[in-house]
């Protein structure tokens, strides 16, 4: 698939199913990452892979997680936690390492860099005929799953990034009309 066709058809797939990315897909994807415009080359990126038994293991420390804010959490909540990163094959937890006094590229732009990455993911995703799907929610925005994935509260979660094969129907997504997110200069 061409880059335009893939930029132009590209859509967010909320079902995954197995197998997830092999090892050529994954550095594919990973290589495409690396490209992301970045401000001062800090590379901010950091990408958390988790498959397979890791994203059990995951699913524990955030039931963990929950269990300290909420110990008579029922066994749904808990259930929920622990699904959390089951619901693709794979999951690539991409945060921005932050580093906060940097001259040039204020935290901002660090995580926009890092978002622009999880895009180049997303289409590239796309291109090798996988289906994937952005997610954050809450907690990508607690510093316990930032320390439990082994970064420091001034890090950024900036996506859980679902990985697999697209599963059940894909969402059709209108054309949108290009003039109507244009605007003229007052």
């Amino acid at each position: 698939m061409d880059a335009l066709t893939a930029l132009h058809k590209r859509v967010s797939v909320p079902r995954l199913g197995a197998p997830g990315p092999d090892a050529e897909q994954l550095e594919a994807l990973l290589r495409a990452a690396m490209r992301a415009p970045d401000h001062g080359l800090l590379r901010p990126w950091r990408f958390v892979v988790l498959d397979g038994e890791r994203r059990e293991r995951f699913g524990e420390r955030l039931e963990a997680i929950l269990l300290e804010d909420q110990p008579d959490a029922d066994d749904a909540a808990r259930e929920k936690a622990r699904a959390h990163s089951l619901r693709a094959p794979m999951v690539i937890v991409a945060v921005a390492e932050i580093e906060p006094d940097h001259p040039k590229a204020p935290p901002v732009e660090q995580i926009m860099a890092t978002a622009c990455a999880v895009e180049n993911m997303m289409v590239t995703a796309h291109a090798l005929g996988l289906g994937a799907m952005w997610r954050t929610g809450g907690w990508a925005r607690d510093n316990r799953v930032k320390h439990a994935l082994g970064f420091a509260a001034k890090d950024e979660i900036v996506s859980f990034l679902y990985l697999g094969q697209p599963a059940g129907n894909i969402k059709s997504v209108p054309e949108p009309v290009l003039t109507d997110y244009l605007r003229e200069l007052p």
